[in-house]
């Protein structure tokens, strides 16, 4: 009987693993190699334990049992060993999955301050001056727009249609037919977005007016656009709209902080690259 479970232990696959781990750490300290004697200790501290309680009451609903909480412990300590053992076999090496985990927290760490970020009534009312038109309920916008197709356009297509817009002055006998009008007069938001959807009627509220830009999509296909003019009645005043001006600048600075932060690293690196 006990042959017999031995037999049956040893063609468990966790078992390899196990003592793969085991003779890996056995030929370092062979070799003489120092091992970090911290990362064969695995303290659960007091907060950690708050926290773990903190997590299930979030997701239960109520607070943990005792008995729960030893539970917990437990799992976070084998999730522990699991990891670091995972790490000395290299098995976070070359892994699709934990190298976008890894890129999110890092992302995560670039952007983390600005979410707590308490801007300032200056720093608000200057956004809000240097975009009125984005809180303004009555605003509306005379534009025109070229419809190119359903599918995404070739760089090569835009071109095409970019000077043929600079050539010509009948708009309508470039692009493709669309049963909207190729020039729209003095339309709020909401009805662009009725008649070309949300995303669309956001890129026109977002834009300047001047020269044709694109291509974007709407809920037809892709354009090109060019916005001519820009109607605001009243300027909208910031206690008025300050949470949309708070998350617009918030937004707008988590990204800028990201690719601030990304261009540090990027700066410290070599990059080598072999085309085939």
């Amino acid at each position: 009987m006990m042959a017999k479970r031995l037999t049956a232990l040893i063609r468990e696959p966790l078992v390899h693993f196990l003592l793969a781990g085991l003779a890996i750490f056995m030929f370092s300290a062979w070799r003489g190699e120092p091992v970090d004697p911290a990362s064969r200790t695995i303290t659960v501290d007091e907060d950690q334990v708050s926290r773990l309680a903190a997590t299930f009451a979030q997701t239960m609903q109520r607070a943990p049992r005792p008995d729960e909480i030893d539970a917990l412990v437990r799992d976070h300590i084998k999730e522990e060993i699991y990891a670091r053992e995972a790490i000395r076999l290299g098995l976070d090496q070359d892994d699709p999955i934990i190298r976008r985990r890894l890129r999110a927290k890092m992302e995560f760490l670039a952007t983390s301050a600005v979410d707590t970020a308490q801007p300032d009534e200056a720093t608000l009312a200057a956004w809000l001056a240097q975009n009125p038109e984005r809180y303004a309920g009555g605003a509306r916008y005379s534009f025109d727009q070229v419809y190119l197709g359903e599918g995404e356009p070739t760089e090569e297509a835009v071109k095409s249609v970019r000077a043929a817009l600079a050539d010509r002055s009948n708009r309508n006998a470039i692009g493709k037919r669309l049963a909207l009008p190729a020039t729209i007069e003095a339309a709020a938001k909401n009805q662009i977005a009725s008649d070309f959807g949300e995303a669309f009627a956001a890129t026109i509220a977002a834009a300047r007016p001047g020269g044709w830009f694109g291509p974007f999509p709407s809920a037809f296909g892709w354009h090109l656009v060019r916005v001519r003019t820009i109607y605001v009645p009243d300027p909208p005043k910031l206690a008025d709209v300050r949470q949309a001006v708070e998350n617009d600048w918030r937004a707008a600075t988590r990204a800028k902080r990201e690719a601030k932060a990304y261009q540090a690293l990027l700066d410290s690196y070599t990059i080598r690259i072999s085309r085939p």
